[in-house]
């Protein structure tokens, strides 16, 4: 089975068909499943909001996805994401919510459109999928 982790900034791009959206619709139409940390759906929200966005469009968008809900502190996988570099708080819940679904980063690539996460998502051993599997 194919699947995947991706993060806000992709899903962004997918809703507001920028250019990269296309190429991340088609990284997803290859997945059987792609999984998203809960605060994904907060993120969303909140741009949607801003931009005057239908909730029918988020919700057609966000059905695409499996939730990730940790049920213990995520402090293991904090340290493993900054031993490989440092990143905004949201970027860390996305990135140790995905090492906290597989454990091993080299077993899900992991899809987003931000150069600095995919740096460190890179260097932690995810294959990084999108605009940002481009080197920084």
């Amino acid at each position: 089975m194919k699947v995947a982790f991706a993060d806000t900034s992709a899903m962004l791009a997918v809703i507001f068909d920028e250019q990269a959206g296309a190429e991340v619709r088609g990284l997803f139409g290859t997945m059987n499943r792609i999984y998203a940390s809960n605060l994904l759906e907060a993120e969303v929200a909140s741009v949607a909001a801003r931009e005057g966005i239908s909730g029918e469009t988020i919700s057609g968008a966000l059905c695409q996805l499996d939730w990730v809900f940790p049920d213990r502190p995520l402090s293991r996988e904090y340290e493993s994401v900054l031993r490989a570099g440092r990143l905004r708080g949201a970027d860390l819940w996305h990135l140790a919510c995905a090492l906290f679904l597989v454990g091993d980063p080299g077993q899900l690539p992991f899809i987003t459109l931000d150069l600095s996460q995919a740096e460190v998502a890179r260097k932690m051993g995810f294959q990084v999928l999108g605009a940002g599997a481009a080197k920084s």
